[in-house]
């Protein structure tokens, strides 16, 4: 027994809703040698490491199944995860296969073509038996907007992603009444959904129109109980990719993924995309050196909306995205979850005491959230 026995039997068993003789497969990454780290985030990744090998431990002597692979960290969230993780995942023959078509590499460096990815996704199908039916991803950079979690999600697996996550979470966060946070995010989603623009405000500046034309918003509940499905834990958000070349409005950032800001950055949206930037907090430099890898970082890729009731902290991302009555815009990748936009970056940026107004067809508005609270 360890302490974290109940948390990781809730997380496998009312998150996951493991059933018998399931295959269970964990990882996580290592904090690289080129990497400049905190003392602070380097003791939580320390501990997000072990607590994965932990998790892989528990499943396998509760589930009969627990297998665990390890790698050094990607470069962002976003990126793809390294071979030995998909050769762990979808087994010799199918990477095999990829190898041999030279499918693989495009699709490790996400420079695969639409039709492209249609094979990839018809190999990896042909050998879903290999394939795990449940995968926890407790690696500090993101996975969730990869073509190697949508693969997975393909075969019917069932994925939980936990980038950035602190063990401490599982005392506070996702310790939810999930029941309560689904039907909560379910009224949230169904009122976004019956809008074509969203407009957010917030106190430090904030003015953003976001646009929903055509697209449709989702639910991250926690809830991962069906074939297919994937979603952060902890969890608790709505969530849309906007329709491309349309969002405008200035973002005034206050946080990092892992930190406070030292003086706010201001983004200046224009036609779906970041135009520049003003503030002289190193996140600054960050930034733009991923804008000038590819324009398409540049990408207003998600406008999320926090619905859980028990995530508090502002200084990890994870959490502080589902808190109850924030919204979050991210930057980059939205392949994923119904955009058209492919990068090597996915990042969530954080705001409080955001208006969020939903605005009709017909020019009417409802609003969804006032300062902070949420009224549907």
């Amino acid at each position: 027994m360890t302490p974290l026995d109940g948390a990781f039997r809730s997380l496998f068993e009312t998150n996951m809703g493991i059933r018998a003789n399931e295959r269970v497969l964990v990882f996580s990454d290592t904090i690289r040698a080129d990497e400049t780290v905190s003392a602070s985030d380097r003791d939580r990744r320390v501990r997000l490491h072990a607590t994965a090998r932990m998790a892989a431990a528990f499943a396998a002597r509760t589930y009969g199944s627990g297998g665990f692979v390890e790698f050094p960290a990607t470069p962002a969230s976003g990126a793809e995860p390294p071979r030995e993780l998909w050769l762990a995942t979808f087994g010799a023959d199918a990477i095999a296969e990829l190898e041999r078509t030279g499918l693989l590499a495009k699709l490790l460096a996400k420079q695969a073509a639409p039709d492209e990815i249609g094979t990839a996704r018809e190999i990896i199908l042909a050998h879903r038996h290999a394939v795990a039916d449940v995968i926890i991803a407790l690696s500090n950079n993101s996975t969730s907007h990869t073509r190697y979690r949508a693969l997975a999600c393909a075969t019917g697996t069932r994925f939980a992603s936990l980038p950035h996550f602190d063990p401490d979470m599982f005392h506070s966060s996702m310790t939810v009444d999930w029941q309560a946070l689904a039907d909560r995010t379910a009224r949230l989603v169904a009122a976004v959904n019956r809008a074509e623009w969203v407009r957010v405000t917030c106190p430090n500046g904030t003015d953003m129109m976001i646009c929903k034309q055509g697209r449709h918003a989702g639910g991250d509940d926690g809830l991962l109980t069906a074939p297919g499905c994937f979603g952060n834990l902890p969890a608790g958000e709505g969530y849309l990719a906007p329709l491309e070349g349309k969002s405008h409005g200035i973002m005034v950032i206050e946080w990092a993924p892992t930190r406070k800001l030292d003086e706010p950055l201001r983004l200046f949206v224009e036609n779906g995309t970041v135009a520049r930037i003003e503030g002289a907090d190193r996140h600054r430099a960050k930034l733009e050196a991923k804008f000038a890898e590819d324009a398409n970082c540049r990408n207003i890729a998600e406008l999320g909306i926090g619905t859980n009731d028990k995530a508090s902290r502002p200084d990890n991302v994870l959490e502080a995205e589902k808190i109850l009555g924030t919204i979050h815009i991210a930057l980059g990748d939205n392949s994923g979850f119904g955009g058209r936009v492919s990068a090597p970056f996915h990042e969530d940026y954080v705001f409080y005491h955001p208006t969020v107004t939903a605005i009709m067809a017909d020019g009417s508005e409802r609003v969804l959230i006032d300062d902070g609270k949420m009224l549907v």
